[in-house]
């Protein structure tokens, strides 16, 4: 009996410092590994359906895998070819500023808050509108290491690439594998957790699904909604900018960065009651998508109370980066599953 007792602590041990040994190794592709589960979890049903219609599970893999680099990567290169095109707009801008200064826009000083619009346009007469100011503050931006920014920007953008590389790697082989690798953790986690440990796995599948659809569905909304809103106000390109909001909108506090950037253009064109108008209607869509209909939308699926839904997109977000939106809600699940069965009434024998 001691022996035996002896061999189960040792197998524990072993086992113990072999998954955290696996962790450590994996560390630099753990990102990868979580996105590539959530977007499984998400897109299984699509899986199944195409297996379903008697496609071979590596052919899905195959379409699937594609199919989700191009939603990716896609957008991102629309995105990146636009704003090339609009950067040469900036560097004239700043060619024609060190040279004969940019003069003060008639909309500066008639910016409807007391004191900010004169003290803004004196600020803009003698810095920007003389020459010799404007070139002392390029020069002063230049001090501040741009190209040193630049090159870390770079090299963020390659690391990201390569997480993207093995994200959609890893959601090959997920797709491809995915039952076999389920089945196997079915039987692993009874083993070591009883029954109760398919029902916590599922309740946690069910949150990262709910949660992705809550996400993407809204930010599509939202992007929409607010797409039509850049068109009434007069905004430039708003296609491009209803597009940006609804793919950051995804983010919490994303879409805020884009139609901001959207009420400064209109402000920069002397239209100040478009751009607080639409400031005000998109802070209120905005508003009532994030605390209303995305908790309602998640909760519906994950019977999660509102409560619990807030914390765990936002305490997530905050302790997992971006990827915690998605795993934020599935601890959540998993906790309150647990209650829920701790707190049910023991029959009486």
């Amino acid at each position: 009996m001691q022996q035996s007792s002896l061999q189960l602590i040792g197998r524990a041990v072993l086992l113990t410092n072999l998954v955290l040994a696996a962790i450590w190794i994996l560390r630099r592709f753990l990102p990868a590994l979580a996105w590539a589960g959530v977007l499984a979890f998400a897109t299984w049903p699509v899986r199944e359906w195409l297996i379903r219609k008697h496609i071979r599970p590596s052919i899905t893999a195959i379409l699937l895998a594609l199919f989700i680099a191009l939603l990716i990567v896609g957008p991102l290169i629309l995105m990146a070819v636009q704003l090339a095109r609009e950067a040469r707009v900036v560097v004239e801008t700043v060619r024609e500023l060190g040279e004969a200064g940019l003069g003060t826009p008639d909309w500066v000083p008639q910016i409807p808050i007391p004191v900010i619009g004169i003290y803004l346009a004196a600020w803009w007469r003698d810095h920007l509108a003389d020459p010799e100011a404007a070139k002392e503050l390029l020069g002063q931006a230049e001090s501040l290491d741009i190209i040193h920014w630049t090159r870390s920007l770079g090299s963020e953008a390659v690391g990201r690439s390569v997480t993207l590389a093995f994200t959609i790697l890893t959601l090959f082989f997920a797709y491809r594998d995915g039952p076999m690798l389920a089945k196997q953790s079915r039987i692993v986690a009874d083993r070591l957790f009883g029954p109760s440990a398919e029902r916590l796995g599922e309740e946690a599948i069910v949150a990262i699904r709910a949660t992705v659809n809550g996400l993407v569905l809204v930010g599509l909304a939202e992007g929409a909604v607010l797409g039509a809103a850049y068109v009434v106000a007069g905004v430039s390109h708003p296609v491009l900018f209803g597009f940006a909001t609804g793919l950051l909108a995804t983010v919490p506090f994303g879409a805020p960065l884009v139609f901001v950037i959207a009420c400064f253009t209109l402000i920069a064109q002397s239209r100040m009651t478009a751009a607080i108008l639409l400031f005000f209607f998109a802070s209120a869509v905005v508003f009532v998508a994030d605390h209303f209909i995305r908790p309602g939308l998640i909760g519906a699926s994950t019977r999660l109370p509102f409560l619990w839904i807030l914390l765990g997109i936002f305490g997530g977000l905050e302790t997992f980066g971006l990827i915690g939106l998605f795993i934020g809600p599935a601890i959540m699940a998993a906790v309150l599953a647990i209650w829920r069965e701790g707190a049910k009434p023991q029959a009486r024998p």
